[in-house]
């Protein structure tokens, strides 16, 4: 008997063990934390995100320049692009963007048409209050393919570009931040067959991460 009971207290001691390290684990495996204070094994998570954007265009420049005269048109349109990133360290992150955006109009009696596919690499340094709101600044360097059509006569051309941002992550739970931002970009030039168009943009924009642990 006295062996029966010693036999039940080890299995309750051992499922009570594993029960305290199964909430442990579900605890730091949900909140993104410092390394676990528990058993000290430097595990983080939640630091891999996707998302989605959707740019508002509040001054995009298509500059076309042709023997020396310059013709400027603004558009405010809409643009829509994707990021995947990972949060390196408390105040670094990097992130893969990639963006769309387009336009179409008549300025002295020509035609034009642009499409845009952008490309970046970015690097944010930023600080978080609460676990709720983190406030940035970034930068990006990367390849843009511009498709411009003149009168019909289409040309592209795969150019350097640069952006600037600021913004803040506000985060709504564990697994999902809202991101609001402001950015200059300068994309790049395609030559035409004459002349050249030169495209750049400030622009707000407004996206939803969704955090993964790998």
């Amino acid at each position: 008997m006295k062996r029966f009971f010693v036999t039940c207290w080890m299995c309750t001691a051992a499922t009570g063990a594993m029960a305290y390290d199964y909430d442990t684990y579900d605890v730091y495996d949900t909140y993104r934390t410092d390394p676990c204070p528990v058993c000290d094994c430097g595990r983080t998570t939640r630091d891999t995100y996707t998302g989605v954007r959707v740019y508002k265009n509040e001054h995009v420049s298509y500059a076309y320049k042709l023997d020396g005269h310059k013709t400027k048109y603004t558009d405010d349109d809409f643009g829509f692009g994707t990021t995947v990133g990972n949060r390196l360290t408390d105040n670094v992150r990097v992130e893969y963007e990639t963006l769309y955006m387009g336009a179409q109009y008549s300025k002295n009696n020509t035609d034009f048409e642009y499409d845009i596919w952008a490309n970046f690499l970015n690097g944010y340094l930023f600080t978080e209050f609460g676990g709720a709101v983190a406030p940035y600044v970034g930068a990006g360097i990367g390849l843009t393919g511009i498709w411009g059509e003149v009168d019909g006569h289409l040309d592209n051309a795969f150019d350097l570009s640069y952006q600037a941002m600021v913004g803040i992550l506000f985060n709504l739970n564990p697994r999902i931040d809202v991101d609001l931002g402001f950015k200059y970009v300068n994309y790049g030039r395609v030559e035409h067959d004459p002349g050249s168009t030169r495209v750049d943009a400030t622009q707000l924009y407004l996206g939803v991460n969704y955090k993964f642990g790998l």
